[in-house]
């Protein structure tokens, strides 16, 4: 059976960067799209700063089937964001997958 598909996004904002606004904008963004099945983030609390490597933040979304996250991403209101996101942003990775699923939660 096919899983989900997954955009995982590992970002180092700019020193000056509004991080809060930025996160507050996708959460805006994911509400607004259907698409989007699940959105969650996080900031890095744990890391040693050489395995971090400067990255501070992950940001998930979950989407039913890779169709759906390539219409999500021309979707007008993602492209309008991005242009915000992009300019807040030092260094970023993203990857792009479909899942497999080992262990499922209870």
């Amino acid at each position: 059976m096919a899983g989900e598909f997954k955009h995982l996004v590992i970002v180092k904002f700019k020193v000056n960067a509004d991080v809060d606004g930025i996160i507050k904008g996708m959460e805006k963004l994911v509400s607004e799209v259907d698409l989007v099945k699940s959105f969650e983030w996080g900031k890095d609390v744990e890391s040693d700063e050489m395995l971090r490597q400067g990255f501070t933040h992950a940001i998930l979304m979950t989407f039913n089937k890779k169709e759906d996250y390539a219409a999500f991403a021309s979707h007008p209101n993602h492209v309008e964001f991005s242009a915000t996101f992009s300019a807040a942003i030092e260094k970023i990775v993203l990857l792009d997958f479909p899942t497999v699923l080992v262990k499922a939660s209870k």
